[in-house]
């Protein structure tokens, strides 16, 4: 097994990439510690909500490696259930931000109680180019089932995902399959395909928590030829901004605006991933504000 100069590395907000040199299967592995605690010191959500948040952030940023251009990419979560809404991003730069909605009083450990008929949305959104949105139920009764049955049901590389998380670390692992390039025979390809699932389905939770990558493909995969790839860092970073809180408060129109602005004297808007507060006066909104309004500054 080919690894890098960091094999004794502990976990921390990284992912690793790989691949089985002699299969067409790559792979990649994510822990996400300070990044993960950072969104979680935001709000005050149950454990069961954060945990599940993590799987999420986890699967997002594997998901995430996929992506051949600049952008982010989104999971979101609806349901009947104790948790209304769970979203997470992760950009091309592997920048990541989450939020739970109406989930305070979420208490189950049954995941379908948890998100009764729930959805899973998949989103690319690149920085150039159009939006693409796959939607597909929940199933399995976790995170990885259901993003295991989207792939399989997309037509898309076969794709399997293994999650972890709890009170403050998440993790995961990815395997995913190849165009052919080293290995046209096809029952051979799903004979090599079995194989690397099936020595990944024996890893723990607690394993994909604890340990680093290179363990973790050590303790799986120590007889197979991997080449394992420099380590890319993960953080926590919102993308809110004052101007872009602008544009949006541009949206509401004119006379919405004077209303609000004659009843508070100002208008605070609340980033609900990092709580950052951005308040703008009547002076700032001038140019939103009913044209015989406008008036010069002095």
């Amino acid at each position: 097994m080919n690894t890098t100069d960091d094999t004794n590395k502990p976990p921390g907000d990284r992912s690793l990439r790989f691949i089985f040199q002699d299969t067409d299967i790559r792979g990649e592995s994510v822990h996400l510690d300070a990044s993960f605690q950072e969104i979680l010191a935001i709000h005050q959500y149950p454990p069961v909500v954060s945990h599940l948040m993590g799987e999420l952030l986890a699967a997002s940023v594997l998901l995430s490696t996929t992506l051949k251009f600049e952008g982010k990419l989104i999971l979101q979560i609806r349901s009947q259930g104790q948790i209304p809404l769970l979203m997470v991003e992760c950009t091309s730069e592997q920048e990541i931000r989450a939020i739970a909605r109406g989930a305070e009083q979420a208490t189950s450990d049954n995941f379908d109680l948890l998100l009764t008929d729930g959805q899973l949305a998949i989103t690319i959104d690149p920085d150039q180019g159009e939006r693409y949105q796959g939607i597909v139920p929940l199933s399995g009764g976790c995170v990885a089932h259901s993003l295991d049955a989207y792939f399989a049901q997309s037509e898309q590389l076969q794709t399997r995902l293994w999650l972890a998380a709890d009170d403050t670390h998440a993790a995961g692992l990815l395997l995913q399959q190849l165009p052919s390039q080293i290995v046209p025979d096809l029952a051979e390809r799903e004979e090599q395909w079995n194989h690397a699932c099936t020595l990944a389905q024996t890893i723990k939770e607690s394993e994909l928590l604890q340990l680093s990558a290179e363990q973790i493909l050590h303790r799986l995969y120590h007889e197979e030829a991997l080449k394992i790839f420099a380590p890319g860092d993960v953080k926590f970073r919102c993308s809110c901004s004052r101007e872009r809180t602008y544009n949006a408060l541009s949206t509401l129109g004119a006379v919405e605006l004077r209303e609000i602005l004659d009843e508070q004297d100002s208008i605070s808007m609340d980033c609900e991933f990092c709580n950052q507060q951005y308040i703008f006066i009547e002076d700032d909104l001038l140019s939103l504000l009913p044209s015989d309004e406008k008036r010069t500054l002095h």
